[in-house]
């Protein structure tokens, strides 16, 4: 129950981020890469004021090593930057699940470009999701007409896509990302005078603040601290099940505290997309 309880909390952190994104950039009280910002430096704050007490308690390194950490660093600000720019007019649910669709594409092809052994399930479930991903883009959709934020979110899902492959065999998790967030902040600062945005012409509120510092220190930080701590007792196949429950969930965020509308294309989108990860998910001793 304990284990049940804490991965619940963990995919409700997750899904929490699309909520308030978009109720901050959506709403119009902070800038989309004000609000990637200041997420970004408060969860950098709270991962390294996490790894520092425990190098404090248990005497583990602060460094995880070099692998990995430019491409972590590089594809964590492509996720930050393309969701919340996307959430200037995408819904919660919608973002969410252009997000989620997009990692999986993109992990899939990472295995492909690797020469892994991709079995049958995986080629039929990814074409699902694909399939799933394409119904949402069409015509009359949310997406399709914020096609620019919808391309965006994609953006996002591929960052995080290949954060995930570049994260994969580190033995320090949490040392890794909280290492990929602190070196990812002095190229955001740098980026934010150099992208063309409109500083300035969204005016920035003490509750759009409040919400990317939330994002940042709460539901990224100590959400991904928490995620890392409950996986090892989950194992990779029922955590990438659990993430299942995420684009809902933040559906269900957008319903109740934004107002947001379900739709039947988003149904019938969610259920390929999310069907489709189940099955490339599913381990052969299950059929």
């Amino acid at each position: 129950m304990r284990l049940f309880l804490l991965t619940t909390l963990t995919m409700i952190a997750f899904a929490a981020n699309s909520v308030l994104n978009r109720a901050g950039v959506g709403n119009g009280l902070i800038d989309p890469v004000r609000f990637a910002v200041v997420r970004l430096l408060a969860g950098a704050a709270m991962l390294a004021l996490l790894v520092l007490g425990r190098r404090l308690v248990s005497g583990r390194p602060l460094w995880p090593g070099p692998q990995g950490r430019a491409a972590g660093a590089m594809s964590l600000l492509v996720y930050l930057f393309g969701f919340s720019l996307a959430y200037g007019a995408l819904d919660a649910g919608t973002g969410a699940l252009i997000l989620f669709g997009m990692v999986q594409i993109t992990m899939f092809a990472g295995a492909l470009l690797a020469r892994e052994r991709v079995p049958a399930r995986r080629w039929i479930g990814s074409g699902l999701a694909f399939l799933g991903l394409a119904y949402l883009f069409g015509p009359g959709s949310g997406a399709n007409e914020s096609l620019f934020h919808a391309t965006l979110m994609a953006a996002a899902g591929i960052g995080w896509g290949i954060y995930s492959l570049s994260a994969r065999g580190s033995t320090d998790p949490l040392g890794a990302t909280a290492w990929n967030f602190v070196l990812a902040v002095p190229v955001a600062l740098v980026l934010v005078r150099a992208l063309p945005v409109m500083q300035g012409a969204v005016p920035t509120m003490p509750a759009g603040l409040l919400l990317a510092v939330i994002s940042g220190a709460l539901t990224s930080g100590l959400g991904y601290a928490l995620w890392y701590s409950v996986l090892p007792a989950l194992g990779a196949a029922r955590g990438g099940v659990a993430q299942l429950t995420v684009p809902l969930i933040a559906l269900a965020g957008g319903l109740v505290f934004l107002g947001e509308a379900l739709t039947l294309r988003f149904l019938l989108s969610a259920a390929l997309v999310l069907g489709g990860v189940a099955i490339a998910l599913r381990s052969p001793r299950q059929g």
